[in-house]
């Protein structure tokens, strides 16, 4: 029977090497920032060298414990962990908040790391994801776009024209995560006027930050506070032929491929934050007495917890057969779309279920769910929109019937 679930002992070692690592090292640095008031005083300009000094700590003993860049290869001084592999790791790092960052397999990087890797060319590598996969530079992904659908890249306005051996960009793009700090960004621009395919006109361009024409206007507030979204305006700025990453025409291309495994990479990541609300829901319905009896034996929370249970089983089922895909080879495009759709409305619901059973203390800061709640929002749309996640869902359900008489191929191709 080769469908197994069991994990081999070298991988449940790895899996509680992680779990240990956020427990004894992650954890009591997040402490410290918290306590410390760290993290505001950073985004303030204030006890930067304190914040930074923790946040290398917790990078360093991520060295030495030899779980460096689980994503990457071993050539790279990565673990070498297959997709399958890598949603363990990352389920344990999600469960703090700097997690994924210590072991540096976090977004945007970790995209950044798998693009540049399989488009860069031997100095596009060497300058710059080396230093990304040394943990030295930061990097930043610069496709979406204020006047646009975000979810609709072939309208993407930001253009090109070569100019002698450089190209001049202009265009505006916003909510380009971690700009602020970034040394450099992959900039996906409209290059070809009238090509054959829509998804043909855009082109990559690796951009050294600072540069020239390149300009912060702002870090944009969203309803978690200012974390380093950034608007950005781009006016004649002037970037040399070789920096462009990828061949003329393929921005599309590279971005699809950056985005299929980077989706479920934060599918890996938002379960773990989903279990962490229904352990909070759990213990709450426990501890906490109301008309009679505790909550836990009242059949309104019972159904709470038991909707919440199924749904992280089926969004970890659904995480591990997309994984199984991806390493495999296979066309994952659907069962990614699905795990990332499913997933997202389930952490969104879970972690709401659990507000609604903590009442009040929930609705406060006095626990992670109020945050919690603020950031699961947001994955509803990122990297697609639930709405476009559905519709091709749609399309290719629609087109396996019409190729085979059979929804068989658009719901997993499983042997049941």
């Amino acid at each position: 029977m080769a469908i197994d679930f069991s994990l081999s002992p070298d991988l449940e070692d790895i899996r509680l090497r992680v779990r240990t690592f956020v427990t004894d090292v992650v954890k009591p640095a997040e402490a410290a920032i918290h306590d410390g008031n760290l993290d505001a005083a950073e985004d303030q300009g204030g006890d930067r060298k304190a914040y930074v000094k923790t946040l290398i700590g917790m990078r360093k003993a991520a060295r030495e414990a030899d779980l460096w860049m689980p994503h990457m290869p071993t050539d790279w001084g990565g673990m070498g962990l297959g997709h399958v592999q890598l949603a363990m790791v990352q389920a344990e790092a999600a469960k703090s908040r700097f997690g994924p960052w210590a072991l540096n397999c976090q977004a945007p990087d970790e995209g950044n790391m798998h693009t540049l890797l399989h488009w860069g060319t031997d100095d596009q590598k060497e300058r710059y994801l080396k230093p990304l996969c040394e943990g030295t530079d930061s990097s930043c992904f610069a496709m979406t776009e204020p006047e646009v659908a975000g979810s609709d890249p072939t309208l993407i306005r930001t253009n090109g024209y070569p100019d002698g051996e450089e190209w001049v960009l202009n265009g505006h793009k916003w909510f380009i995560s971690g700009a602020h700090r970034a040394k450099f960004a992959i900039l996906i621009a409209r290059t070809e006027d009238d090509p054959d395919l829509p998804q043909a006109a855009n082109t990559a361009f690796i951009i050294d930050l600072p540069s020239d024409g390149w300009t912060e206007t702002r870090q944009i507030e969203t309803m978690h506070g200012s974390t380093g979204h950034s608007e950005i305006m781009i006016e004649d700025l002037r970037v040399h032929e070789r920096q462009m990453l990828g061949g003329r025409g393929q921005g599309h291309l590279l971005g699809q491929y950056r985005l299929g495994p980077a989706r479920l990479a934060h599918c890996m990541r938002w379960v773990s934050q989903a279990e962490t609300a229904l352990d909070l829901m759990v213990g709450r319905s426990l501890e906490r007495f109301s008309h009679g009896s505790l909550l836990a034996e009242k059949q309104g929370v019972q159904w709470m917890i038991a909707d919440s249970a199924m749904e992280i089983y089926q969004s970890k089922l659904m995480i591990l057969h997309a994984a199984y895909k991806i390493d495999r080879g296979e066309d994952f495009k659907s069962e990614v779309s699905m795990a990332k759709h499913f997933v997202a409305n389930a952490l969104n619901r879970i972690i709401d279920r659990s507000i609604q059973v903590h009442g009040a203390l929930g609705y406060s800061t006095d626990t992670p769910l109020a945050h919690m709640f603020q950031q699961a929002r947001w994955a509803r749309f990122a990297d697609g929109a639930d709405e476009i996640h559905q519709m091709r869902i749609a399309q290719r359900t629609i087109a396996a019937f019409t190729d085979h008489g059979t929804t068989a191929a658009a719901t997993g191709a499983l042997p049941i």
